[in-house]
């Protein structure tokens, strides 16, 4: 059994987090104890992102505040471990760049941490290897058992890994390989775990939700693992993230309309809607299909509420193309909208387009787009005052007047905005129903029934 204490810092998306959550997982098998203090942890730990500028601007901020505080002997730390899409990216180049750290480790050693880490511990004061970088091939199983970080009653499940689509301006490819699903099976069963431990609402994500199963001899269908999913008990709530219109079927339509279960939410990242900037970033479709997939989503499942994210300052995006964009903003008035601005990827495809945007020209683009998006968004939220809703707790309130924080079933967590309750002491996890009260750019105020 370990004495030794791990604290784990988890950057980047839902899809990071599982797998900071699978190492937790791994560790507490191992004999090691968890820690959600830096300041008693043996070993500090950071799972990185790398997708854009600002994600490795913020892994590197948050490596050397580590490091800093490893060094200032301020605690029991020994060693710096950094994990997951930095190291992937840049292999051994980190070694010389941050000599504060003691361990790099790529995706692949997500299920073998446990046996870095012991490695690591036993050669103190000895020559010892600071980096492994496999093939990006980890694909985890129900097998896995993780520990839950996310709030009480809500959980993430990543049916897949890994990306085949190869957009002009992405990485993921080259971090995480190729498109790679889970079974059927073998995700029904890891459901079934969280829903026995208090799972009430179940997230769905991978890099392409919608691609789930191409990839697979047997071919299932993201429909059909819906459908198996709903029939988990115990589940009240199913949701789904990164849906991509061209694959956004009828027959998944009318899933997602048909089962009780099924949020009325979809994240549909659709980048632009100009023809010629789809193209160039190698998305399937253009823009008449993308208005389409909407208009089919709202007809087939009524009061849907719609998440997308957008990137501005492409290569190409000219203030006319701009425009367009801005306008069809306005035209399809999602209920909650993302955007960023282009970032640079070196061994990417449209790394190597020539370019006029400025990055200020970029924020300017970036802030009128999220301006408009803040107006239709009050106004959606101000059409819910009155409407029951059901919201799931999350747990206690820092707004004066409302005791507790939740979530409705059109509020994703994270990116989405948050309901503020008032009028009970409800339990944290539990689903309970509310009467909106109030609304702001991005928030909802609710009264307990």
């Amino acid at each position: 059994m370990h004495t030794k204490k791990v604290h784990i810092v988890s950057l980047g998306c839902p899809k990071n987090l599982v797998d900071s959550e699978v190492m937790a997982g791994v560790l507490a098998e191992k004999g090691y104890l968890l820690t959600d203090r830096q300041e008693e942890a043996d070993v500090l730990l950071v799972n990185t992102c790398a997708f854009i500028l600002p994600a490795r601007e913020e892994a590197i901020a948050e490596i050397l505040r580590m490091a800093a505080w490893k060094q200032g002997g301020c605690g029991p730390c020994t060693h710096l471990v950094v994990t997951g899409c930095l190291p992937q990216r840049y292999g051994k180049e980190l070694e010389e760049a941050l000599p504060e750290v003691d361990l790099f480790l790529g995706t692949a050693a997500v299920p073998h941490i446990g046996r870095h880490l012991d490695a690591l511990l036993s050669v103190i004061g000895k020559t010892r290897r600071r980096s492994a970088i496999g093939r990006p091939t980890f694909l985890m199983n129900a097998g896995h058992r993780r520990l839950i970080s996310t709030p009480a009653g809500s959980a993430y499940i990543k049916i897949a890994d890994g990306c085949s689509n190869r957009c002009s301006y992405c990485v993921i490819p080259s971090i995480r390989g190729k498109a790679r699903s889970r079974a059927i099976d073998d995700i029904v069963k890891e459901a079934a775990w969280l829903a026995a431990r208090g799972v009430r609402e179940l997230i769905v994500t991978s890099q392409d939700t919608t691609a789930y199963g191409l990839d697979r001899r047997e071919k299932p269908t993201l429909n059909r693992l819906l459908r198996e999913l709903a029939a988990v008990d115990g589940l009240s709530w199913i949701r789904l993230l990164y849906t991509y219109p061209a694959r956004l079927t009828e027959e998944l339509l009318r899933t997602i309309a048909d089962e009780k279960k099924i949020c009325r939410y979809l994240d549909i990242p659709i980048q632009h809607s100009d023809d010629a900037i789809l193209a160039a970033m190698h998305r399937r479709g253009d823009g008449a299909l993308i208005r389409d997939a909407i208009a089919k989503a709202r007809e087939i499942i009524p009061g849907v509420s719609l998440r997308t994210s957008l990137i501005v300052g492409f290569p190409g995006e000219t203030r006319r193309r701009f425009e367009n964009l801005l306008s069809f903003v306005r035209e399809i008035r999602f209920d909650h909208l993302g955007i960023f601005p282009y970032s640079r990827e070196e061994g990417t495809e449209a790394a190597a387009l020539p370019s006029s945007i400025s990055e200020r020209e970029k924020e300017r683009r970036r802030n009128l787009v999220m301006e408009e998006q803040a107006l239709i968004s009050r106004e959606i939220n101000s059409n819910l005052i009155g409407t029951r809703q059901e919201v799931l707790v999350e747990g206690k309130g820092e707004l004066s007047g409302y005791s507790h924080i939740g979530r409705c079933r059109r509020q994703a967590p994270e990116i989405d905005g948050a309901t503020h309750l008032r009028g009970g002491a409800p339990k944290t996890g539990t689903i309970i129903a509310c009467r909106i009260i109030a609304a702001d750019d991005y928030d909802l105020f609710a009264e307990i029934l």
